[in-house]
């Protein structure tokens, strides 16, 4: 059975329904606008506005520009030495170089074998020349000289000297030992800078192309002798050079070093550990082995290399080259002229490292 109703707790239920269901505006008339409202000025709208439209505009790509053309380098415009050594690398990538019939490579000889060698040339011996003008301006020479230095230091200084002084930058072709060729880079190197072995035959065929040849008739005895023998000339063998020189008919001229003998001093010599290295002689100087590779840098001696007056052989009957006589004769006055040359320039040195 169902309660009854209250009509009196009715009507207040109704009352309270419709009190809270009154609704009140916000900005109605009559009422304040709420504290944490802000006004915003007409100029900043406007520029919202105006940040509004620039961001809805098209956007136009300008094209980018052009890139300035990459310019590659000009080797002429290059520094000197920097464009032979670029040149240079790249003959030898391309194999775009020659060589005669001898090993000898010119390229390589003034690229990589004569800058170093001049500077041992004039700033570490201060080599003084004479008498280049008797080298022929062109065709065939034999260079005869003296010998000494327990290295071979002397040719190649006479090879940047007949190079460099020449008017013609001519190349000297040394005739070496055969011990040189044996040493399997070291062969190979001097071929390339222009060795070859000292026989008649390659002499003869080189002197016969017009070449400068030089050739050290001492040999291993005037190279490895004792200080004691400084500037003494050894034997100079049976002659064979001046058989060579007048089967070509070019001239002998004679060439004396003054300054070699004491880049190393020679004050002993190790034959055991000579013949156990298959070489001539084992030096000992007051610095070497004592200081080890130290020992093995040559003294900063003074050094003059004067050519002689070249003694003709173009003159001579033919078939001369055959008579002994003659030939110990011209090998003979080619070693006395040598020999006088060296005692004249140590009557006017002043001293080993002052010349």
């Amino acid at each position: 059975m169902k309660p009854e109703r209250d009509p009196h707790k009715e009507s207040e239920a109704d009352n309270v329904s419709s009190a809270e269901a009154q609704v009140i505006p916000l900005h109605g008339p009559g009422r304040e606008k709420p504290r944490d409202t802000v006004e915003v000025p007409a100029e900043k709208l406007a520029e919202a506005d105006e940040t509004e439209r620039l961001l809805q505009a098209p956007v136009v790509n300008f094209p980018a520009p052009a890139a300035a053309p990459v310019r590659q380098p000009d080797v002429s415009e290059l520094p000197e030495a920097l464009a032979e050594a670029i040149a240079f690398v790249r003959s030898r990538l391309t194999g775009s170089y020659t060589v005669d019939e001898f090993g000898f490579d010119a390229e390589l000889t003034e690229t990589l074998m004569l800058p170093p060698l001049r500077a041992l040339y004039q700033k570490w011996f201060r080599v003084t020349t004479y008498g280049v003008h008797n080298l022929p301006v062109d065709g065939g020479a034999l260079l005869v000289s003296n010998h000494s230095g327990t290295l071979p230091i002397d040719a190649l200084m006479t090879a940047v000297a007949v190079h460099d002084e020449h008017p013609k930058h001519r190349h000297m072709r040394g005739l070496g030992a055969d011990l040189v060729f044996k040493v399997p880079f070291i062969g190979s190197f001097a071929r390339r800078i222009g060795q070859t072995l000292a026989c008649n035959a390659d002499a003869e065929r080189l002197l016969s192309k017009g070449e400068l040849v030089g050739v050290w008739p001492e040999g291993f005895k005037g190279i490895g002798k004792p200080f004691s023998a400084r500037y003494k000339l050894q034997r100079f063998g049976r002659g064979g050079f001046v058989s060579a020189a007048l089967r070509t008919g070019v001239p002998i001229i004679p060439v004396s070093v003054v300054g070699a003998e004491e880049i190393y001093p020679k004050i002993g010599d190790v034959k055991v550990l000579a013949r156990m290295l298959g070489l001539p002689y084992f030096p000992i100087t007051p610095l070497f082995p004592l200081f080890g590779p130290l020992g093995a840098i040559p003294l900063p001696t003074k050094w003059t290399i004067e050519f002689g007056e070249p003694i003709q052989t173009d003159s001579y009957y033919p078939g001369a080259e055959e008579d002994p006589m003659l030939v110990f004769n011209l090998t003979d006055q080619v070693r006395e002229s040598i020999q006088q040359t060296l005692y004249r320039r140590l009557s006017q040195r002043q001293g080993i490292f002052r010349g």
